[in-house]
């Protein structure tokens, strides 16, 4: 397993977002992770991302505890996100965006980029390269020289994956990448998640369609009030009773 979370705590005063939650993300899953609003889904992606420190609980990614780690340093160790509310640099172009991302992943020291020395040059074409075509994977070349504020909604939101996935992740957090979209659109961001898997990024999913979440997820897991309620193959998920009573109100 990739990721792995232990009996994850957090807590606001008396309340606990998130409530001794396992569970386990594999190399190259598509791994969704559903409940209702408050069911503490933001919470874990913040916490796996370092944005919150747990209060109980530990994560391990490659064996290795990250959680108390700042942001900067679990992103540099292969785990990267998107937000919900759209993050791009609006005056740059899509492909500068992208680029932005790669920054993790340079080796010539900052000096000789800022006299664009032979090794800055040299990698500065690998990366601009790399950007091109992390935006032919998520269907978005053609419009790598536009500005990210003429760029639909859903445009952007490819963006931003292809600028997550630009310093290589081992993981990539995914925080409700279709919330606003049409069908249309958000077929195209199932078709980007699947993409990213078949390059063998593992994708940490949370989402509120859950139709998305069962066509393009391996594995799901299910929270309700922080705890974990239940987890197994989307057909398992289906018909658990539990997750059928959270999700309709049915008597648990």
């Amino acid at each position: 397993m990739l990721l792995r979370l232990r009996e994850v705590e957090r807590a606001f005063g008396g309340v606990r977002a998130v409530d001794g939650a396992s569970f386990e993300v594999a190399e190259g899953e598509i791994h969704g992770l559903i409940g209702p609003n408050g069911a503490g889904k933001t919470t874990i992606i913040n916490l796996v991302s370092g944005l919150m420190r747990p209060t109980g609980g530990e994560i391990r990614l490659r064996g290795e505890r990250i959680d108390g780690l700042p942001p900067d340093r679990i992103a540099a160790r292969g785990v990267t996100r998107t937000f919900q509310n759209i993050r791009v640099f609006p005056e740059m172009t899509a492909l500068e965006n992208v680029i932005v991302g790669a920054h993790l992943a340079r080796r010539a020291p900052y000096w000789k980029h800022l006299f664009f020395l032979p090794a800055a040059r040299e990698e500065a074409m690998t990366t601009g390269a790399r950007a091109v075509a992390l935006l032919d994977r998520v269907r978005m070349r053609e419009r790598a020289a536009e500005r990210a504020a003429n760029l639909s909604y859903g445009e952007q939101r490819r963006v931003e994956i292809a600028r997550a996935l630009a310093s290589d992740p081992g993981v990539l957090l995914l925080d409700e990448p279709t919330a606003g979209m049409n069908p249309a659109e958000v077929a195209s961001i199932a078709e980007v998640i699947r993409e990213v898997a078949r390059h063998g990024h593992s994708v940490l999913l949370v989402e509120h369609n859950v139709k998305l979440v069962m066509d393009v997820c391996h594995r799901i897991t299910v929270l309700d009030f922080g705890k974990v309620i239940a987890e197994g193959t989307p057909a398992e998920v289906a018909k658990d009773p539990e997750v059928i009573a959270v999700y309709l109100g049915a008597e648990r």
